[in-house]
């Protein structure tokens, strides 16, 4: 939506963190315990509200959101008429505009409407006429009003409650601290010390995009790349910050959608997100000030028991089904060593899915995650070297094909070599890492070159891949100690695919 002259945007600005593992009946105690909230009044407010859209999603399209919004009880409520326009959704910061209106009676006021951005998205009041109700919320929020001694003013709200579309609900469990006034750093500093005891995910999806999912079917779907259309006049590490936030943002958003739900497709996109992250922050690193590399130690318990779950996930899903007939033969015997086998396996994921939720409940997990995510808002702020080292001089174009050629050049030195097991694992990871970038980057790329490279790098960690995928389930099948004869049936069609 683009902004109306003479229209002053009001801003909001805020910081959206996911509760993983809380219980949300003591929330609001354990929160009031922390020392930042320790002997701070809060507000309890019951919030019930309606989002509108047209029947073709005009609003949704736009990135709008428009809300009818009940403060209290039925018999005394106060209505509230919300617009809120596009923010970036590739982070847990956000900055979008809001237009809020108190209304006397719950009906959506277009006359409200008319000093907002929505006189150029609706100049007639058609739309306006199209409007109907698509999902609701409905929560508790405890609110601190926390005053900062720099005159910053952060509102810390505690939301428990849920998302409704028909017959379906999804619950709400967040915690959301919006600038009023002062720095964006203070919504930071605030969130870091409620993150040194309690478990924290940052949290890029807004309650009205969780809505949007539900009504479409598409709740906890897994989220993909999406790669940016990046413009060549852009300075370099603004193009750095957008792509690191793009991938981070679907690492986190798969983090949060596997606190609840567990298809597969969650943890492989999961680390996909990170792999990718990391492979941009090599790609980069010549942008960046040395000290402002970020440590991500306080994650590897959690990226261990991810790798480990999706091991699992592709054995068991993926690779083993192929190989049932060949193994069971019509054996009846061997029929019910498979079937012990894949309960076997399936017990072990499940186990494994627990491992992953409880790791992601330890607050220095969530504290790293945060760290990363306001390490990512300052990068083009204050975290380059622009121009300073002689690599990264010349123009934007220039810069990012000589980065990318440097590591095709390094996956084709690495293909030259013999064909050991760690020697391949390192072509698999470059192979990796070269299409990620690539498929970052593409606009910024000459494009048959491109292409080109990209389809080497995916068929060969593609065929890698799949001998690694066999390798894997034997040995993962081997561990259950199940059958020895079905190990060494694995086992021989592991090593066949490695000859």
């Amino acid at each position: 939506m683009k902004a109306v002259p003479g229209i002053q945007s009001p801003q909001e600005i805020e910081l959206k963190l996911a509760l993983p593992g809380a219980d949300p009946l003591t929330l609001a105690r354990r929160l009031a315990q922390i020392p930042i909230l320790a002997r701070r009044k809060n507000t309890r407010l019951h919030l019930h509200n309606i989002y509108f859209d047209t029947p073709d999603s005009a609003l949704r399209q736009q990135r709008v959101a428009l809300r009818l919004r009940r403060v209290g009880d039925a018999e005394k409520p106060k209505w509230l008429q919300t617009l809120k326009t596009a923010g970036r959704s590739d982070s847990a910061l956000s900055q979008r505009g809001e237009w809020e209106t108190p209304l006397s009676s719950a009906s959506l006021s277009l006359k409200s409407l008319q000093a907002t951005p929505w006189s150029d998205l609706d100049p007639d009041g058609k739309l306006f006429r199209t409007l109907a109700p698509v999902f609701e919320t409905s929560f508790e929020r405890t609110v601190w009003l926390l005053r900062r001694p720099d005159a910053g003013v952060v509102e810390v709200a505690l939301d428990i409650g849920q998302i409704v579309h028909g017959e379906r609900s999804t619950p709400i469990c967040e915690l959301e601290l919006e600038l009023k006034a002062g720095p964006a750093a203070a919504l930071f500093e605030v969130a870091s010390q409620i993150a040194a005891s309690i478990a924290v995910l940052p949290a890029s999806a807004s309650k009205a995009e969780r809505g949007y999912a539900m009504a479409q079917g598409a709740t906890h779907a897994p989220l993909r790349a999406r790669p940016q259309r990046l413009s060549a006049k852009l300075p370099r590490t603004e193009v750095a910050q957008r792509v690191m936030q793009e991938m981070f943002s679907q690492f986190t958003g798969n983090l949060n959608s596997l606190l609840v739900s567990d298809e597969p497709e969650l943890v492989h996109q999961a680390r996909v997100g990170w792999r990718r992250f990391k492979s941009a922050r090599r790609l980069f690193a010549p942008l960046l000030e040395p000290q402002s590399a970020q440590s991500w130690q306080a994650l590897q318990a959690l990226l261990t028991c991810l790798g480990r779950l999706r091991d699992l996930d592709v054995a068991r899903v993926e690779t083993l089904p192929a190989l049932a007939d060949a193994y069971i033969a019509r054996d009846p015997r061997r029929a019910e060593i498979w079937l012990a086998m894949t309960q076997a396996m399936l017990h072990s994921a499940n186990l494994q899915r627990k491992a992953v939720r409880y790791a992601m409940q330890d607050p220095s997990v969530g504290a790293c995650l945060l760290g990363t995510t306001q390490w990512l808002e300052a990068l083009h702020a204050s975290g380059a070297v622009d121009g300073a080292q002689p690599e990264v001089k010349g123009s934007l174009r220039r810069w990012t094909q000589s980065r990318i050629k440097r590591l095709h050049e390094q996956l084709k030195l690495a293909r030259q070599s013999t064909s050991e097991p760690e020697q391949e694992h390192r072509e698999r990871i470059l192979a990796k890492r070269l299409r990620y970038n690539l498929e970052a980057l593409e606009s910024l790329l000459p494009e048959k070159q491109t292409q080109r490279w990209h389809a080497q790098a995916s068929r060969l960690q593609a065929g890698l891949g799949a001998k690694r995928d066999a390798i894997r389930a034997a040995s993962l099948v081997a561990e259950l100690e199940i059958d020895r004869g079905l190990a060494e049936f694995l086992r021989g069609l592991s090593h066949g695919r490695e000859l």
